[in-house]
């Protein structure tokens, strides 16, 4: 089974993408911020991260960052999941090592079209 970390420091937009994940046959973890998400990483790498932008004690682009910087075998695949969407924080999102990107509020079928980009659905 494939595995999802989903990291917000929003629990309603953890709980919507956990149910999401798991009807996509996903095994969800969830993290509220970076940190936490970067030791989650650490201690059990997962196939793909679902990554929030803005987030205390370390911010999406501060633990995407440090996860690139690991020295993990097999790096998880990043989709940047938040409400910033101007081309500037895209492309900063990519040129860090996010794979894709997708907007807030987002639905089942657009999540899945990102996880079948990056080769997890």
């Amino acid at each position: 089974m494939k595995s999802c970390l989903v990291v917000d420091d929003s629990k309603v937009i953890r709980k919507v993408a956990r149910h999401i994940l798991e009807t996509l046959a996903f095994d969800v973890r969830e993290a509220a911020d970076g940190r936490e998400a970067l030791t989650s990483c650490l201690d059990c790498p997962p196939d793909v991260v679902l990554l929030d932008w803005n987030m205390p004690v370390m911010s999406g682009m501060d633990f995407l960052r440090a996860l690139r910087e690991t020295d993990l075998a097999v790096k998880p695949k990043v989709v940047f999941c938040t409400t910033e969407n101007g081309m500037a924080y895209i492309r900063a999102a990519i040129e860090a090592g996010a794979d894709e990107y997708v907007m807030k509020p987002f639905d089942r079928e657009t999540l899945e079209s990102k996880l079948q980009i990056v080769g997890m659905a």
